[in-house]
């Protein structure tokens, strides 16, 4: 039962913050791409859980769900670029428009070259680890462009606890990402464990926005 719940925690754990939002609904504008990743990020991940636990209620073509991870990644990349790109920070803004052009070569190489983005039977470690790796140097220019600002009160922005839960996450998942494919074929019982530790990351992140639509700004 445990082990049902924690396999359906990239869908309920998104409705933390989506319930914080039904009593909190004026969020500052550079909150909205967070906002937008929620709901997007709810259809993509009960979707893939829906075909991963009935898949043999549906159409052959219907079975896989692999390729909605690959499209959620590149969604939240773009979702967490927004978010950065407009924070009022005067430190590291040519940083900051430079990590999505960063993205998308990779995109282009990776796609072209190494992998088949739509390939049904294949979810794409490279592209989770490279999406980690972009989003912790976001998380790492924000925390230095606050030092460098002085700020006295660096935890009671909205901001610094998206921040906080995305650095959570991604630290914690980029090694599992970036092994995630070897395992899946040298083990696939430790890849499936890994993939929990993925999963309490995934709720960390979502309480820790559910926490940053509750407190002022």
């Amino acid at each position: 039962m445990w082990m049902a719940i924690l396999n359906w925690s990239e869908v309920w754990a998104l409705l933390i913050p989506l319930f914080v939002l039904l009593f909190r609904r004026r969020q500052p504008k550079y909150l909205q791409p967070v906002i937008l990743y929620l709901w997007v990020a709810l259809i993509i991940n009960l979707t893939a859980d829906i075909i991963g636990d009935f898949k043999s209620y549906l159409p052959q073509w219907m079975e896989r769900n692999l390729v909605l991870y690959n499209l959620h990644s590149i969604f939240r990349f773009t979702c967490f670029s927004y978010f950065f790109i407009h924070l009022k920070q005067s430190f590291f803004k040519v940083h900051r428009k430079i990590l999505p052009a960063m993205f998308i070569l990779f995109i282009t190489v990776n796609f072209s070259i190494a992998e088949d983005f739509f390939n049904r039977n294949h979810i794409s470690g490279n592209l989770l680890a490279a999406e980690a790796y972009l989003l912790l140097i976001y998380c790492m220019l924000y925390y230095l462009s606050q030092l460098k600002e002085e700020k006295r009160f660096l935890i009671r922005g909205k901001e610094f606890w998206v921040v906080t839960g995305l650095s959570i996450y991604v630290v914690v998942n980029f090694f599992v990402f970036l092994f995630y494919v070897p395992m899946i074929r040298d083990n696939p019982e430790l890849a499936n464990n890994m993939w929990n530790v993925h999963n309490v990351a995934y709720i960390l992140l979502n309480l820790s926005i559910a926490r940053s639509f509750y407190v002022s700004a």
